[in-house]
């Protein structure tokens, strides 16, 4: 008897998406694109699918493939045509940006960068899920990476950020009880750790919570356009902008 193929929750009873992933960036990654590509796909095989049921087939391109999810590596929001990217791929599909120089004037990897917005994709690609926490009248964005920003460990070599588990959105679970990240440095539900955040929506209006004085300062000096948060927010109000190739060709071209 035949075993049966695993079904996945996610992505369309079981569809896989590709994602293609792009280097825009004249700034050096500190890492071989070639094997940043092969270490993500090791990291989303075995550690974020097994755990989130969102498997992706990541592949090196020059540009958009039609029909895939992409990843595009770019300096930062100021490079000719970055903002053009918007938010979706020219499709409507998700995408995630890396600003390679922005990271690293952060003493941030690229790589750590990178894996940080692949899982956040996988597990809300349309960056519209939120859950309540311990206080029912807060509401969280169900962000899996950032609440233990600046925690990484290696996969085939190459640093990919921690993430944590579903059972960190679920209050019922006890102290210790079940894992909660990637690492295992979350003891227990809603516990932000004192690299991360946890943006929210209290009293009509969004902020974010912060572990730490030195988080909250880093924060406020990090360069935020183009990035994950600021999409949520449009995404709230349906209002999403595909990219630009025509846009972006021009702009890059000059």
């Amino acid at each position: 008897m035949r075993a049966a193929r695993p079904k996945f929750g996610a992505f369309n009873q079981g569809g896989v998406p590709t994602i293609a992933c792009f280097n825009r960036a004249s700034t050096p990654l500190g890492v071989d694109f070639d094997a940043l590509i092969a270490a993500m796909q090791a990291f989303v095989d075995r550690c974020v699918m097994p755990v989130w049921g969102t498997p992706a087939k990541l592949v090196k391109s020059k540009g958009y493939v039609k029909g895939a999810w992409a990843m595009v590596f770019l300096d930062n929001a100021d490079q000719p045509g970055a903002l053009a990217y918007h938010d979706l791929t020219p499709d409507g599909l998700p995408q995630s940006k890396v600003f390679v120089k922005t990271t690293l004037d952060n003493h941030d990897l690229v790589s750590v960068s990178a894996s940080h917005e692949l899982v956040e994709m996988l597990v809300d690609p349309a960056i519209n899920i939120m859950t309540t926490g311990p206080d029912p009248k807060v509401i969280c964005r169900y962000e899996s990476a950032d609440l233990v920003e600046q925690l990484s460990f290696k996969v085939d070599g190459i640093p990919m950020t921690d993430f944590v588990y579903p059972a960190y959105f679920e209050v019922f679970h006890k102290a210790g009880s079940v894992r909660f990240d990637q690492m295992k440095k979350v003891s227990k539900p809603f516990q932000i750790l004192s690299g991360g955040y946890q943006i929210i929506f209290k009293n009509g209006k969004w902020s974010q919570i912060f572990a730490s004085i030195s988080k909250k300062k880093r924060f406020g000096r990090e360069d935020r356009r183009g990035h994950r948060s600021e999409q949520r927010l449009r995404a709230a109000k349906n209002k999403l902008k595909r990219a630009d190739p025509g846009t972006i060709a021009r702009l890059e071209h000059r």
